[in-house]
């Protein structure tokens, strides 16, 4: 199913042509609307007469996290704060938070955007949508509870803390569709199945985001709850999710490129990659009006498609997300990703999503520990299994990460468990 064919399903000639005169209005509203960016472009010598097609993205600045914290609370706004609706906010653990503005008309492209990825999912206005994510300055709960009522389904706003009052909503309620994070989801499983009600369920599909998965936990979450999964993506500083979505043919996630343009480029030389390369994603938001942001570094390491999908969506398309560009651990000289140790930990059968790599320096020597909950049953077979299970884990992560790390195995729920977003990573050296 296509929500918005007519959008979705352009030409890239439409598309681009679109792009270019939505740049080419942007560039004008950020150069008399926010300092900010006046001064950036009058640095580079560019004026917005000099922006006329998509291609001339190029002969602009780009904003970084640290632009936003300075700018913090109003500094990048582009219209008169009497005309902001709504303040949103990253959930940041140090300093000030990321503030972003809305306009009702921004409200109304978000609810947007989240309705064509729910569309993309299979869900329709006859489902019953519970929505996981948390409510607040975060936003998940709100960005996912718009969408599904702009589809017109009926929504359950749950939020996250209360894991058994969700699962009772879930049976009563007869919920069919659930929004909310990967690592979540998975926690949902297990209480599900600790109870005995995986059968009472009648749930069918599941909208995750706001952390990165892999496909082995979506086979995990799709076979333990006999539902398909589906990843959206989002960033705060864009709109929140829905900046893109996959479909059913799970090829890499439909950005919707009528709001969105995103561009590779080297995180090092900061230069554009050609198509298909690996790089750091960058968003231009089209059509934002409270607070736009011209090519915003988002730090996630993908490439781009832009072969028409199966589906019959022609906008680009982001691939598997690799890591990010600024939470890469270097050990012992190796990069190492967060995502990798995962992909490799859920090769193993009798492991478990749940784990957490510490990071340390012991007499200038780079220590890498990963802690790992297993399968119950492995604590009461003999030594020699859970000693087999160690060694298999050992080997997967040493195999694709290029390095031995020490492993622990431990039972389950030994670990912190999130019902937001999962801390997986504590790098204790002292790093410059």
């Amino acid at each position: 199913m296509i929500w918005n064919e007519t959008k979705e399903c352009m030409s890239r000639d439409e598309i681009a042509n679109l792009q270019g005169k939505r740049l080419h209005s942007l560039v004008n509203r950020v150069y008399h609307n926010v300092e900010f960016y006046r001064k950036k472009m009058q640095e580079m010598g560019v004026e917005p007469a000099d922006i006329q097609t998509i291609e001339d993205i190029e002969k602009l600045p780009f904003t970084t996290y640290a632009d936003l914290r300075d700018a913090y609370p109003y500094g990048l706004l582009a219209v008169p704060r009497s005309e902001i609706v709504r303040v949103q906010a990253s959930s940041g653990t140090t300093g000030k938070p990321k503030l972003l503005c809305y306009t009702r008309h921004d409200i109304d492209i978000w609810a947007e955007c989240v309705t064509r990825a729910m569309t993309m999912a299979g869900i329709t206005k006859n489902d019953i949508i519970q929505v996981g994510y948390g409510y607040g300055l975060f936003t998940g709960g709100l960005g996912a509870h718009y969408g599904a009522e702009n589809l017109g389904a009926m929504v359950i706003p749950m939020s996250t803390g209360n894991t058994k009052k969700l699962i009772d909503m879930m049976i009563d309620c007869e919920v069919t569709a659930i929004a909310c994070t990967p690592s979540y989801l998975l926690h949902v499983a297990e209480a599900l199945e600790e109870q005995g009600l995986v059968d009472k369920v009648k749930l069918k599909y599941a909208i995750c985001g706001a952390e990165p998965w892999t496909d082995e936990m979506r086979k995990q979450m799709e076979q333990r709850l006999k539902i398909k999964a589906f990843d959206i993506y989002g960033l705060t500083e864009i709109m929140g999710p829905g900046v893109a979505c996959d479909c059913e043919c799970r090829k890499g996630l439909h950005i919707y490129e009528d709001h969105f343009y995103p561009e590779i480029i080297d995180p090092d030389t900061l230069e554009s990659k050609p198509h298909g390369e690996l790089g750091e994603l960058v968003i231009t938001t089209l059509t934002k009006e409270g607070m736009p942001l011209l090519r915003y570094r988002t730090r996630d390491l993908t490439s781009l498609e832009y072969e028409r999908c199966e589906c019959g969506r022609t906008m680009a398309r982001i691939q598997r997300f690799r890591g990010r560009s600024d939470d890469m651990l270097v050990i012992r000289g190796v990069n190492v990703f967060p995502s990798q140790v995962e992909h490799a930990l859920l090769t193993v059968a009798g492991t478990t999503p749940n784990y957490f790599i510490t990071v340390d320096r012991v007499n200038n020597n780079d220590t890498f520990d990963v802690a790992i909950e297993v399968e119950e049953r492995f604590f009461s077979d003999e030594v020699r299994k859970l000693e087999k299970l160690r060694n298999d884990v050992s080997d997967a992560i040493h195999q694709t990460v290029g390095i031995k790390a020490k492993v622990k195995l431990v039972e389950p729920n030994a670990l912190p468990h999130s019902e937001g977003k999962t801390k997986h990573v504590e790098d204790r050296r002292k790093l410059v």
